[in-house]
């Protein structure tokens, strides 16, 4: 098990550019199934999932050439089917929460597929029924194998219909998207996600020759077509890093330029670090955050206390409010964290009250942060990174914090953020791996 050896109380400077969004990868990579032409695809990030898919999808029969370090062309005209009862295939599919998004594009295209239960972070229930109910109103036959194999068929081609999903699900639109482009008929999909990187993924099908109405709405009309061709496509770069990066310059009191950053397509972060009192200036397609010694927390109108909360896109990602969390202790001020759409992320505010931050966590789901305002720092400790998210946040309290800290189970963050470690230390930080 890996550890950082984070020396805080430095600021940083300099330029960054974002990775490519890990949460479009993991649909994109997947929709290269749907044809037997070369797929082309750039900007896709250097991380732990992401290569643990590509990997699956090699071991599948996908050919897979590598370009250049970010751009890879995939082409999947030779899949091999009696792979996905081998015994190497249910262990990659157990370790890696991406596999669920082969059910699509395999059910659509080969009429099959099967699967284990996915693993990933963990952050609570991450229920697939929106994932199998839509596809099984396509036509698709569910079987379910023990508590946690999954088959899925159909007789003959998938049917067009309409369906309302019972939750807004970003991975179960994608693969019922992805299942529905190929099927006769029309399908209609009431509900649908509506974020950035499902509209990513619906125009990059539409350049493969797919008929998809509605891209960006929740309701998504499509008509399937008998086949898909090649294409090329560039992911958008994350906006979890973007956010991370900001919630980092402010609590470290840094100078930091975020390169490239597609600000039309990050919705509320921008203003919602504007209300935690951070300065952000757009500059072309580029976002410079100023350094500050304070920065205040707003407040409602009639003076109440600001509660920030997740919520489905067009509202703020839950995966930036661990970050917002971590920002909230230094700031002057009072805010609630309201996380309403997972059960356990709140669950590392343990560690920075160790640190010395003020912290009531009222359930699993909200948390009431008081600003210390810099007048006291936080202060270094030995920690453990329990996810993705909340790793990186304990990695920029501990980047902002006096002393030394030490984070434990660094392969989580490794999973999320593209050679974070060196990336920071490139802009001053002082982050050792061990």
């Amino acid at each position: 098990m890996a550890s950082f050896e984070v020396i805080g109380g430095h600021p940083l400077k300099g330029e960054i550019i974002p990775q490519g969004a890990k949460n479009e990868a993991l649909q994109i990579l997947c929709a290269v199934l749907l044809t037997s032409e070369p797929v082309t695809i750039s900007n896709i990030p250097d991380i732990r999932d992401v290569n643990k898919l590509i990997e699956l999808l090699r071991d599948m029969g996908v050919k897979v050439g590598k370009l250049s370090t970010d751009t890879y062309v995939f082409q999947a005209d030779s899949v091999n089917l009696d792979y996905l009862d081998s015994e190497q295939f249910v262990a990659q599919g157990r370790a890696l929460r991406g596999s669920v998004m082969i059910l699509g594009p395999m059910l659509g295209r080969f009429g099959q597929c099967q699967l284990p239960r996915p693993g990933g972070d963990k952050i609570g229930r991450r229920p697939l029924d929106t994932h199998f109910l839509g596809l099984q109103k396509l036509g698709g036959k569910l079987t379910l194998e023990g508590k946690d194999f999954y088959r899925i068929h159909t007789e003959g081609k998938l049917q067009g219909t309409y369906m309302l999903l019972d939750e807004a699900s970003v991975t179960g639109t994608a693969n019922i998207v992805m299942a529905a482009v190929l099927a006769d008929g029309i399908t209609t999909i009431y509900n649908a996600a509506c974020e950035p990187y499902l509209q990513q993924l619906c125009k990059m099908l539409v350049r493969m020759g797919a008929k998809i109405y509605g891209i960006g709405s929740n309701l998504l009309t499509i008509e399937g077509v008998e086949s898909l061709g090649g294409t090329e496509h560039r992911m958008l770069p994350d906006m979890i890093e973007i956010g991370s990066f900001i919630g980092l310059a402010a609590m470290t009191g840094s100078e930091i330029t975020i390169k490239d950053a597609q600000i039309q397509e990050l919705g509320l972060i921008p203003d919602t670090f504007r209300k935690m009192g951070i300065q952000l200036e757009f500059r072309g397609d580029d976002i410079f955050i100023p350094a500050q010694d304070h920065y205040q927390i707003a407040t409602y109108l009639d003076g109440s206390i600001l509660t920030v909360s997740d919520h489905t896109w067009p509202g703020l990602t839950p995966d930036l409010l661990s970050i917002i969390l971590v920002v909230a202790t230094q700031a002057k001020g009072t805010v609630l964290i309201h996380q309403k759409m997972f059960e356990s992320r709140l669950f590392f505010v343990d560690k920075l009250i160790d640190m010395g931050a003020q912290i009531i966590l009222c359930d699993p789901h909200r948390a009431t942060v008081i600003g210390l305002d810099q007048r006291t720092r936080l202060h270094g400790i030995s920690m453990t990174s329990p996810d993705i998210r909340a790793g990186v946040a304990l990695l920029i309290a501990a980047l902002s914090a006096d002393g030394r800290s030490v984070i434990d189970n660094v392969e989580q963050i490794d999973r999320g953020y593209q050679f974070i470690d060196k990336r920071l230390n490139a802009l001053g930080a002082q982050i050792k791996r061990l």
